[in-house]
This record gives C-alpha cells, structure tokens and sequence, in this order.
C-alpha cells in the first residue's frame, strides 16, 4: 500500500468516523485502522505498523500519554494529537509533546463534528508533517533526563516580603526565538542549558491557545532561569524567558534602555498566531544589532522573512542545522533567504545565546 497509512486511536466513535473521512478523502493519505483504544491498536500494529498515529489523551484502559511513551521507548512513530481544549487537557498534551509527539489539534466538546470539518486542512497538514519528521530525535530527546537544576529560592527564605517591589537587572541585549513542530523539546533541551545569568528571551512557539501557559510553566519548572507565559507589556529581563501565548502576537517593543512585549490580537501571518515573523520584524525595529534571531525546527517557513529583516538591521542570526532538526523547514527557509548568519547543532543554540551576554 503506498501513501501514508494512518491508524486513529480515540474511544469517540463520532470522532473516528469523521478523522476516517476526512483524511481517506486526502491524497496519498489511507486511514488503515480506526480503533477506541490503544490496547486495541497495539493488536492492530501487530499485522500492520501505521506511518502515523492520531492519538486521543483521555481514553479508558490506558490513556494516550502512557501509550505515546511507551511507542517512543520501543518502537519511535510520528503522533499527532488530537484532544479537547481545556485547563486539563492543555497541560497534557503539553506532557504529549514533552514525551514525543510531532503535533496537536485541538478538538472542543462541543460542535465537535463540524470543527472537525473546519480543521481538516490543518489535520491533513499535520499528519502530512509527522509521516516526514524525524520522531527518532524526539524519542531520544524525550528518554533524557533533564539536568539537575537548583531550587529558585527568593528573599522568602531569608524574610517575609514587603508590598514594594525591588528593582530587577535587565540588559539592553534581547534573543528572539522561533520555533514549531519538534520545538517543545527542541526549546527544553536550549532552555534548561542556560545559566541564570542569562540573556532576555522572547519566543514564538506554534502552539494552541491555552496551552502555552502550561507549557511555560513545565520549562520553568526545570530550568534555571525564569519562564511565563507573556502577558501584556512585560518586562524583558535577564534570567526571563517570555513564551507568546497562543492566539495572540508578540511584540518587541523598546522605551528607553528598557525592552518590554507588546501582546496583541490580529489576523493569522503566514497561518499562525502567534507568528514568528511578527516577532523577528518587531525585534529588528525595536533591538537591531542589540538582538540575536534564532530560528528552529518547525514545518513551513514563518519567521524566514522576520530572520533577514533582523540581519539586515545589524542583529546576529543563527538557525538549527538539519542534523538536528525535526522537520528542517523553517531553518531551510531562513537559509535559502539568505537571513542565516550560521547554522548550529541544536546543543550548540545555548552557547550563541550566552555570547549575547558578551557583545
């Protein structure tokens, strides 16, 4: 059988139907089994082992993240998440990505059917992008432990804290990071490397709406420096790393030696929000040669056009090399643009970043 096959694991037999259709329906695209659980799929791979897997996070008899791991641990396949938007079910599928998953539909509990409809280009495109990542990376990167990180203590430890809030250091340097399919992981792995002495960082990671509070908060939880979810004109700090929420822009913005984000609605650029090239545009005006661009793995090319505009204002840019990427495609963009000052091993993005510190 050629094209990609594609085994749908979710106890909705209203959800498996509808998924069944729409990407039967796509070219080059067979849906071989559509089972309620993965129990019932591990039978199933046993005759036929899919190209792509869209899994379900809440399902009865084992639930989809401890299948996701144990794929990923004994035979890596791309998965594709396809869960419901809420508090809970954001910060799961957050762990879904941590432990190896290429990509995330969201699906709502209500008018299900018809969403379902409404994303069947962003389903196509995402079971498209899994069957050519590379999840053998993702497997590998999710099996290693993160490093051991000090316990953040603040003045609390020493005494009690008073209603004025002391002055913070900050920096007039700033890094900019974008970032999409594999760059959960990709972002943990740069992330958890960083001293605490580090530079301000604003990132862009292609992610839904509501999940990108979850996500920061897991980074900050095993990294030395400071991670949130970005609100409304935060201030760029060193030791801080600010994530774009998802369904909003991030800007750079700049009042004196000060840099601060601007979070704003807007239509989708280049089919996301937030979007990279937002972000990059905003940091050329705003930082210029202050700024250093990092573009990473991710499907499609948002943030190419943003990259050179920073190298253009003086800024220094750097792309994850293909070695290391999940999809190579958003740093091939970059680079066939000509905005790619150099390209790194994703273990070598930390050390560009801490050279900002030094310019």
């Amino acid at each position: 059988m050629s094209g990609i096959k594609v085994m749908i694991v979710d106890d909705s037999a209203v959800v498996r139907q509808v998924l069944s259709g729409l990407l039967n329906a796509a070219p080059g695209i067979t849906v071989t089994h559509a089972v309620a659980n993965p129990l019932l799929a591990m039978e199933r791979m046993k005759v036929q082992w899919p190209d792509v897997i869209v899994l379900d996070v809440e399902m009865p008899k084992m639930d989809g993240i401890t299948f996701l791991r144990k794929l990923m641990t004994e035979h890596p396949t791309p998965v594709v998440i396809c869960s419901t938007l809420t508090e809970k079910g954001a910060q799961t599928s957050v762990e879904a990505l941590t432990a190896g998953a290429v990509a995330i539909i969201t699906k709502p509990r209500l008018d299900l059917k018809q969403f379902l409809h409404d994303s069947a280009d962003e389903l196509v495109s995402a079971v498209r992008s899994a069957a050519g990542a590379h999840v053998g990376k993702l497997a590998a990167r999710a099996a290693m432990p993160p490093p051991p990180v000090t316990v953040k203590l603040n003045a609390d430890a020493i005494l009690p804290p008073t209603d004025a809030r002391p002055m913070t250091a900050t920096t007039e340097r700033v890094v900019a990071i974008g970032t999409s399919t594999g760059g959960t992981q990709a972002l943990e792995e740069v992330l958890t490397a960083l001293p605490r002495v580090s530079p301000g960082i604003v990132v862009v990671q292609h992610m839904p709406e509501k999940f990108t509070a979850a996500f920061a908060a897991r980074l900050d939880s095993v990294c030395a420096v400071r991670v949130k979810e970005a609100e409304n004109n935060d201030r760029v700090l060193q030791g801080q790393v600010l994530i774009a929420p998802g369904g909003k822009h991030m800007l750079l913005r700049r009042t004196g030696a000060q840099y601060f984000v601007e979070v704003v609605d807007g239509p989708l650029v280049n089919r996301h929000r937030p979007s990279v090239d937002v972000l990059f545009r905003s940091a050329a005006r705003a930082a210029g040669a202050n700024a250093l661009g990092v573009i990473m793995t991710g499907m499609g090319d948002d943030g190419a056009a943003g990259l050179l505009e920073m190298l253009k204002a003086g800024a220094r840019t750097v792309a994850q090399d293909e070695a290391s990427c999940v999809v190579y495609g958003m740093p091939k963009e970059a680079v066939k643009r000509g905005g790619v000052e150099k390209s790194v091993p994703l273990n070598a993005i930390y050390r560009e970043i801490l050279q900002q510190l030094q310019h």
